[in-house]
């Protein structure tokens, strides 16, 4: 049996499973910047087979945000949870798991790096 990831927003009321992570990174790409309103966010992807909404909400409002993706955000507390793919694809971000911490979740590449804002390319150069 795969490991288990558990997350959700702010409010509780969209809680998500997922098991088998396949691709986590950073983005500085202008749409996850407007998404989640910082300079750089961390999206851990899953195969939509294997996640799975649990809270009271059921699954998070979407809304889309270019031609293959939806953001997901709580219709409740309006916490950005991650974005749903039509690949069939859901990338969770890394904040809105129980345990952000777990070194399984780390990302392994960046992505969109020339838009990061200059002040913060320099802080990590």
């Amino acid at each position: 049996m795969s490991k288990v990831y558990n997350g959700g927003c702010l409010c509780g009321s969209i809680r998500f499973t997922a098991n088998s992570p396949n691709n986590s990174h950073t983005c500085s790409c202008d749409i996850c910047q407007k998404h989640t309103g910082a300079p750089t966010v961390i999206w851990i992807e899953f195969d939509a087979k294997n996640v799975e909404w649990t809270g009271k909400a059921g699954k998070p409002t979407t809304w889309r945000s270019s031609k293959t993706t939806c953001r997901a955000f709580c219709p409740q507390c309006g916490s950005s949870v991650g974005a749903i793919d039509d690949a069939p694809v859901i990338a969770l971000l890394a904040g809105a798991f129980d345990d952000p911490n777990d070194e399984d979740l780390a990302p392994e590449f960046h992505s969109f790096s020339d838009m990061q804002p200059a002040w913060w390319q320099n802080e990590r150069n």
